[in-house]
């Protein structure tokens, strides 16, 4: 079992019920998927970035993205309807808390001049998205064989009904909020 996922069943579930004032554990809130997504603006025309990009996402995350296209054409960005471009990966189970655990754990504090995230990115529905300026912060990633830098966004879905809910079980896992 993944340690995040041991620790909340055991210690954060009764804590969070009582702090929440919830009536039934069914209530208290949790993490309920993971969303990886990183859109390639060149993907369009390079097929070589897009093919390292989901190599690489593949590699952070544990499990083979799924090649993004797009569903209009857009002709200020060149993009024509089913050009591919980018990936996303949606995580649940064992593999969304062992992922959970490295981006906190070991990718965040990597960041340089690392002083804690925004705790304003929440969508009002208790689910939080971060931006991952550079994806070399993951120790899998091998630095000599990256050729670009790239970004890519992390949605954590759950199943809080409020902003204060979400932000109370991330802060509880160990999301290092800024205060």
């Amino acid at each position: 079992m993944a340690r995040i996922k041991d620790l909340y069943y055991r210690q954060l579930l009764p804590a969070l019920k009582q702090e929440l004032g919830c009536a039934n554990v069914m209530q208290v809130p949790r993490l309920s998927k993971i969303v990886v997504n990183m859109g390639l603006g060149e993907g369009a025309t390079n097929a070589k970035l897009l093919e390292s990009s989901v190599e690489e996402i593949g590699l952070i995350v544990g499990q083979k993205p799924v090649v993004t296209r797009a569903h209009k054409s857009i002709a200020n960005f060149k993009l024509r309807e089913g050009m591919t471009i980018g990936c996303a990966v949606t995580l649940r189970g064992e593999r969304m808390y062992e992922f959970f655990d490295r981006l906190v754990n070991v990718a965040l504090p990597r960041v340089r001049d690392f002083r804690g995230i925004s705790d304003s990115s929440f969508d009002g529905r208790g689910n939080y998205s971060l931006g991952v300026r550079e994806h070399t912060i993951f120790p899998e990633i091998n630095l000599d064989k990256v050729d670009q830098i790239k970004g890519f966004t992390v949605s954590m879905v759950t199943t809080a009904k409020t902003d204060i809910e979400g932000r109370a079980l991330l802060r509880a896992l160990g999301m290092p909020f800024r205060s």
